[in-house]
């Protein structure tokens, strides 16, 4: 393997290792289905379906992936989801 490909495969690798991070939101007994689909549409840029199925998951399983990305992208989205009162992390 020469050089630049070596390098090529790290920069790839660096980037996909930058691409790993998830906000997983978790499931409470005080926000409506109606609440959470809503600000996963705001937060998230999820489409009415797409965040309505995330709300089932997290209902019945008690936690969903709703975001991956880089953490720079998913901080705000994470902080925004927090402030409308859900649980969620970056992991």
């Amino acid at each position: 393997m020469s050089t630049q490909e070596k390098y090529e495969e790290d920069l790839l690798l660096a980037e996909k290792e930058g691409q790993e991070n998830q906000i997983v939101l978790y499931n409470d007994e005080v926000n409506t289905f109606d609440h959470v689909i809503d600000t996963l549409i705001y937060t998230c840029e999820h489409t009415p379906i797409q965040a309505e199925q995330c709300a089932m998951i997290v209902h019945y399983k008690g936690k969903c992936t709703v975001k991956s990305g880089s953490f720079e992208d998913l901080k705000p989205r994470c902080s925004k989801i927090l402030e409308a009162g859900l649980s969620a992390e970056i992991i």
